[in-house]
């Protein structure tokens, strides 16, 4: 370990594709490179759908967008399986002489050793038998951890543990003006709003819609705040079927960009949503939130140091990390049976922290 602590290296690269909470996770150790190493080439390879997060931040010379969906069909398609030969081609001439997988899997750890470089870090803990790729291994402990934490193990290895876990995101003004000229469009008051995400990637992350409804209602109703229901397709989906359920129709955005996204998290009074990517981002930009949480950990995955932002039940059985509803012996009990009345004082909260202890309402 020494040896890699006291090591300057040139050109870097950080391989972490997606989804947009595990990039939001891993933030810290770019502003930490940056730190140890201020003249260091530093890249990061991202999927496509993620590339726009990081496009322009102050800390990485470059984005490396990774064709995640289309590489993954190279072994039926000659032509995707060029593409990424030509992918790994161009990986190499960068001549980058530091890697670290913080994905842990096959594929980024492979494309790990693929690239070159001398020296390869991964987690000891990957999986998919990425570890025989990389030269050194970060040690994970077994213990509950929050996913910054853990990703921020690499810190000691290269020497910048003294630099403190912090969160920064490229957001140009011109993208401000954008974010409030769509609030405003749709008669919203960009200084007095509420963001709600109502979907997320697994099903049994996803609070059911009347009590997203419920919730909407009392927001606008009790605590004043205009409403957006925004997202992508799914999004739009379900935020749909709440509106139609709802007092008093919310506004809807959806099918924004990640930028407008960014943007429009930045400036809300409050950000509301299942366990999923825009949460994590508001927790990165330092937003009021209030997670919903069910078959996850909010020690694990929740929003990061904010423990009185969570909104969930204690359960003998959660967090079962189970994915499909079908899976559920429990009939999902540990999202249906929360109260919209438990999220609203939840958001009650966080507009307005009596004081600075952390506490979990359930």
């Amino acid at each position: 370990m020494s040896d890699l602590v006291d090591r300057d290296f040139e050109r870097i690269l950080i391989i972490k594709p997606s989804s947009i909470g595990d990039v939001m996770h891993a933030l810290p150790v770019l502003n930490g490179l940056r730190r140890r190493y201020p003249d260091a080439k530093i890249s990061w390879l991202l999927s496509t759908a993620c590339a726009d997060l990081l496009n322009g931040h102050d800390a990485l010379d470059e984005v490396i967008p990774f064709e995640r969906k289309h590489f993954g069909r190279m072994w039926r398609s000659p032509s995707a399986l060029v593409g990424f030969l030509r992918f790994i081609r161009d990986l190499r001439r960068r001549r980058f002489d530091l890697v670290i997988d913080l994905q842990g899997l096959f594929r980024s750890g492979f494309v790990t050793r693929a690239s070159g470089a001398a020296t390869r870090i991964g987690p000891d803990n990957s999986r998919e038998l990425a570890g025989v790729f990389y030269t050194d291994r970060v040690a994970i402990p077994t213990l509950e951890e929050h996913a910054v934490d853990r990703y921020y193990r690499v810190a000691p290895m290269l020497g910048f543990a003294d630099v403190p876990i912090t969160f920064t995101l490229p957001v140009a003004e011109t993208e401000r003006v954008n974010a409030h000229g769509l609030l405003q469009v749709r008669g919203v008051d960009p200084d007095r709003y509420a963001l709600v995400f109502a979907s997320a990637r697994w099903e049994t992350k996803v609070w059911p819609v009347d009590r997203f409804a419920e919730l909407v209602d009392g927001l606008q109703e009790r605590l004043g705040l205009a409403v957006v229901l925004m997202g992508g397709r799914t999004d739009a989906i379900i935020g749909e079927e709440i509106a139609i359920r709802c007092r008093n129709e919310p506004a809807r955005l959806f099918n924004v960009t990640l930028r407008q996204m960014v943007a429009l998290i930045e400036s809300a009074a409050l950000v509301i949503g299942n366990e999923s990517g825009p949460i994590h981002v508001a927790a990165a930009l330092h937003r009021p939130l209030v997670t919903i949480i069910g078959p996850t950990s909010a020690v694990r995955t929740g929003p990061y140091n904010r423990p009185d932002h969570v909104a969930r039940r204690e359960l003998d059985c959660a967090p079962c990390y189970l994915k499909k509803l079908s899976q559920c012996p429990h009939h999902h009990t540990c999202l249906a049976d929360l109260s919209a009345e438990t999220v609203l004082a939840v958001c009650e909260q966080a507009l307005n922290p009596v004081s600075d202890d952390a506490k979990v309402v359930t």
